[in-house]
């Protein structure tokens, strides 16, 4: 019988595998496989929560409609949209420094690898920016007994920040403790105001309403002077910005699906940055033009890629739908 020869490119990788890919190669495959269908579970799980809690979801263009170095500018999706086309092209950037991989050009491949790096430092500093706006919040909102989100417009339907109509008041406020809190449960930090002092600062401005967190005809519906005099007697905390437990959006399971998602895909950008960079300095040092084969830089690339169409499809369910 003759020996089966394997060359040394193979040899490197685990030998020749099926379908004439190495064994990397397709194990590569499987972890790629394997991930799409956690992320296929988390988004799955998302839309059904959306579904059922549709009335209530928050409108993605009111939360998601900041610019860097332009304060007060409405930019709804402008940034987020800026965003994926930055990391759709460190996609592109990765496909040349393969087909240079292919052709032995070790300059391109290092030069094209470098854009890709910038390209996910720059994604994963803008989804660190967007998370920042998102748990700061903007306008502020007070929250009921019930657990509803009650937020303020002034007549033109506009949201007002309750920072233009909370009335400061001389109380003193003592923030909970887990040794006084309810449940042995203590709260990160006091609002701004209390709920007295935006009360009483709604009842001296008659120009500003309370709109509701329930959607009708793709618009929230708005309470009258009357009606919104009558929900504030039933808040009982302020909420600024988003978290686990409130979020002055809206629902907060739309807060733990974005925090939970958009974080698990950003820990494989960061991921994928760490790995393209061990890589680079490889092509740098000339371990793969020793090797005669750049495969490494093609299997990194196909993980990229895919961190690149997970993005694609969080972007559309969360931002667009």
């Amino acid at each position: 019988m003759g020996a089966t020869v394997i060359s040394h490119e193979d040899a490197l990788d685990g030998g020749p595998g099926p379908l004439g890919a190495t064994y990397g190669k397709m194990m590569m495959w499987f972890f790629i496989l394997s991930d799409a269908l956690t992320f296929s579970g988390f988004l799955a799980a998302y839309g059904f929560s959306r579904f059922k809690f549709i009335e209530t979801w928050p409108i993605a263009d009111e939360v998601f409609n900041h610019f860097p170095f332009m304060h007060g500018v409405d930019a709804p999706m402008y940034y987020v949209a800026l965003m994926t086309f930055i990391l759709i092209f460190s996609s592109v950037t990765m496909v040349l420094a393969v087909d240079a991989g292919h052709h032995m050009k070790k300059t391109k491949v290092a030069f094209y690898m470098f854009l890709t790096i910038i390209g996910g430092f720059i994604f994963l500093g803008s989804q660190a920016w967007e998370w920042k706006n998102f748990i700061k919040g903007e306008f502020g909102a007070v929250e009921t007994r019930g657990g509803s989100i009650l937020q303020f417009v002034n007549a033109s339907g506009e949201r007002v920040a309750l920072a233009d109509f909370a009335k400061v008041l001389p109380e003193e406020r003592v923030q909970h403790t887990r040794d006084k809190g309810v449940w042995f449960s203590g709260e990160s930090a006091l609002p701004s105001y209390s709920v007295a002092e935006v009360v009483e600062g709604f009842k001296a401005n008659p120009n500003i309403l309370v709109r509701t967190e329930f959607i009708k005809d793709k618009q929230k519906v708005v309470l009258t002077r009357e009606e919104s005099l009558k929900r504030l007697e039933d808040v009982v905390y302020v909420v600024e910005g988003a978290n686990m437990y409130r979020n002055e959006y809206g629902s907060k399971l739309f807060a733990n699906f974005f925090f939970f998602i958009t974080g698990f895909h950003g820990f494989h950008v960061f991921s994928g940055v760490i790995i393209n960079i061990i890589i680079f300095f490889n092509v740098l040092l000339g371990t793969y033009e020793k090797r005669k084969s750049y495969e490494m830089v093609e299997k990194v690339g196909l993980y990229w890629h895919f961190v690149d169409l997970v993005w694609v499809f969080v972007f559309t369910f969360f931002y667009l739908v």
